[in-house]
């Protein structure tokens, strides 16, 4: 029982350390603009590298054609969120565009 409570315990320090630690430290940091200016595009950077493969790979192979239905799709989406600037409408055109896409192509 004192394993389990101990493992417990240890998973507990593990966890929440990493996210304790940065924040502790970077508030007793000052920052220079130009890191702050660059931290700003992390999000779209991992954005970016989380939806470009699924976008733009089939079956394992980069393949740029008329034949890839996500990124024919995913085209259709960007316009749709270019022009309406509306979550929900982009996200239901885009899945129904895949969903017609792969049924009727």
């Amino acid at each position: 029982m004192a394993e389990v409570l101990i493992l417990i315990l240890g998973m507990a320090v593990v966890t929440y350390l990493p996210r304790f630690l940065p924040m502790y430290v970077l508030t007793r940091l000052e920052i220079p603009p130009l890191v702050i200016a660059w931290l700003r595009y992390v999000p779209v950077a991992v954005l970016a590298a989380l939806v470009v493969p699924g976008i733009l790979t089939v079956n394992g192979q980069i393949t740029i054609s008329p034949a890839n239905h996500y990124l024919l799709a995913s085209l259709l989406a960007f316009l749709v969120a270019w022009r309406y600037k509306n979550m929900m409408l982009t996200v239901t055109i885009g899945m129904a565009a895949v969903l017609i896409l792969q049924n009727l192509w």
